[in-house]
Formats: structure tokens, sequence, C-alpha cells
């Protein structure tokens, strides 16, 4: 501003009262402080306006596992399709499944004065955000619930889409049906065994010796743990995949084969209509995640008080191909022992 207050040859108050658009200054003086801002391209720090006025600033906090992920950008397209109209601004920030990462993140947001955060939470213990909720800060929790805060949670049905997702595979005759997993203390891989576990108990079949791969993190680690599983003796001729990175390790991994192997996942993705066969997947609506947790955190911006809430978006199976392979056209094919001569 000082700057500007040179180049107009004025003071630095008449640039102030230019800049916040106040009527009295004079005309001819409002255009020359106006050429001059946009000779040398000044900005206005809302952020410092903001602390001056004691007011907070009108941000979310957006704090997912990794905005790249295509799930997690859906979620962030429906926040901001959702607070649009409120003038809110959404900051996002990845926490890479890193507790201190993620809790560095939320505080160098709350020091900003964000009007609310919106979290995907990582393993551990978010008490630690129990002083920001009272002193006003919104916070709401997006596909996990936290550990040790009472707060608002937006998840998916995980469970009942995984069993959905198994019995789907079990109608078309598979009875070894391998899972494969993310780490096994996040919450949604849990839920998503735990469906899958009594999708097979319902079925007769002992979950106890199923084929289970978990702590798979991305692409690669789930191609790896898939290739495994059908090297096995006995191998699985049903899939299904917990997220869509393990849906596309599996994918990179059936590419090698010489056999198909029937498989469901769990999230959809832009592509999987259009592969061969189709994925069959346990679909949602994406962006209503975010959409909810926005107007649950603008209901608390507004001053509701009360309990946390919990809201559930339901899942329904996407038959497209790939889940309808029935079990008699996957199986491998049996060993014949080796000739003996003599």
């Amino acid at each position: 501003m000082r700057d500007v207050a040179l180049e107009a040859k004025v003071s630095l108050k008449t640039v102030s009262r230019v800049v916040n658009g106040e009527s009295s200054v004079a005309p001819v003086t409002t255009k020359q402080v106006q050429k001059a801002i946009s000779r040398l391209g000044y900005l206005r720090n809302e952020h410092a306006r903001a602390l001056r006025q004691q007011r907070v600033l009108q941000m979310l906090g957006l704090v997912t596992e990794d905005v790249s992920n295509p799930f997690y950008s859906a979620i962030a397209r429906g926040v901001e399709e959702e607070v649009r109209d409120r003038g809110l601004l959404v900051v996002a920030g990845s926490s890479d499944e890193d507790p201190a990462r993620e809790r560095a993140l939320l505080e160098m947001l709350c020091e900003q004065r964000v009007a609310g955060l919106l979290v995907v939470p990582t393993r551990g213990d978010h008490g630690f955000l129990a002083p920001e909720i009272g002193h006003g800060t919104a916070v709401v929790f997006v596909d996990r619930p936290p550990d040790n805060l009472g707060a608002d949670t937006v998840l998916l049905d995980n469970f009942g889409g995984a069993r959905s997702g198994v019995e789907h595979l079990l109608s078309y005759g598979h009875r070894r049906v391998g899972f494969v997993g993310d780490l096994p203390d996040i919450y949604t891989t849990a839920e998503r065994l735990r469906g899958y576990e009594v999708a097979l108990a319902d079925a007769g079949i002992d979950a106890g010796h199923a084929p289970v791969r978990l702590g798979c993190h991305d692409s690669r680690s789930a191609a790896a743990a898939v290739r495994e599983l059908l090297e096995l003796p006995d191998p699985p001729t049903a899939l299904f995949a917990c997220n869509n990175r393990i849906t596309f390790g599996a994918l990179q991994c059936f590419g090698a084969m010489s056999r198909p192997v029937a498989l469901v996942g769990f999230d959809d993705f832009e592509l999987a209509p259009l592969l061969s066969p189709p994925v069959t997947v346990v679909s949602y609506d994406q962006a209503e995640v975010g959409r909810r947790a926005a107007r649950l955190v603008c209901d608390r911006i507004d001053g509701m008080n009360g309990p946390p809430r919990k809201s559930v978006i339901p899942t329904t199976v996407v038959a497209r191909g790939s889940g309808e392979l029935k079990a008699r056209q996957v199986a491998a094919p049996r060993r014949r022992p080796a000739r003996t001569r003599g």
C-alpha cells in the first residue's frame, strides 16, 4: 500500500480510503490511485484486514488423505458447490495418512481463524481439536469418525456396501472370494472387512480361512497382493477390492494374466464403464458426501448447538460385467499330475 501511495503521490490514508470504497475521495484522486494499483498489481491483504476488524475469515479448511485421489476430489467439489453462494473459500490439504502431518495442517488452519474444518481423519487421537470446537470453530469429520472427540460426521455405509458387493459375487457361484484392503486399523477398511466376513458367514463359508490381504496403501502394493492371492494353490475365483486404488492395482495385475477373475470394487471411477469387461462397483454419490458435510459445518457456523450428528450415505452395487463372471467361467484349470515312465 505504501508503494501505491508513492506511485500515486497521495497519502497512505487516501489509498486506504480508495481501497475500501469510501466516497470521501475526489474522483480524480480515486482514478489516480486506481491507476497506480493497476500498474503495481496491488492486492489487498484480506487476512490482515479481517484481523484489524476482529472478524473470522470466511474460509473452510478441508484436510483429506490425498487431494489427488478422485474420491477426495469429488468430495471437495461437493463442498465447493454447497458453500459457493455463502462466499466461503475452501482451502484443501493432504495428510498422507500421517497423524503428525494432519495435526500440523489442522493447527495451521486454526491459526488462520478459519470458520470451519472438514476432516478425513487419520488414525490417532483427535482430542486436540476439542478446545477449537469450544472456541467456536465448526468441525465435521468425513468418511471416518474421529478418535476421542465428539463431533459431526458424514460416513458411507461401508459395512452394508461391502456385504452387498460380496453377496453379489457369491450369487454367481463363487466360494473362494478374496479380499484386498488398505491398512487394517483404518475405519473404512475394518468396516468393509467386517461386511465381507459377514457375507461369507451367511453363505456358510469359513471366513477364518478366507484369502485376505491387508496393508495395501497404493495400487502397486495392491497389484502385488492380488498376484500373491492368484498364485495360491487354491486361488480365489473372485476378488473384492476395498477401494479405488486397490481396484486399479487388481486391474494392473489382471492385464498380465491369461484367465479372467470376477471383480467388485468399492468406489466408482470414471473409466469403470469403459474397460473390458466394465468394472462392477459398490457406488454412492461421492459429491453428496461433500455437500452433506458442508451443510453440517454451515449449520454449526450459523450457531446450531446440540449433540454430535451422524449422517450415513447409502451405497448400491452397480453391475457392469466384471462382477457377473460365473465361478465356472473363471475357475483355474486343475494341474495334472506328472506322468511317470515304466
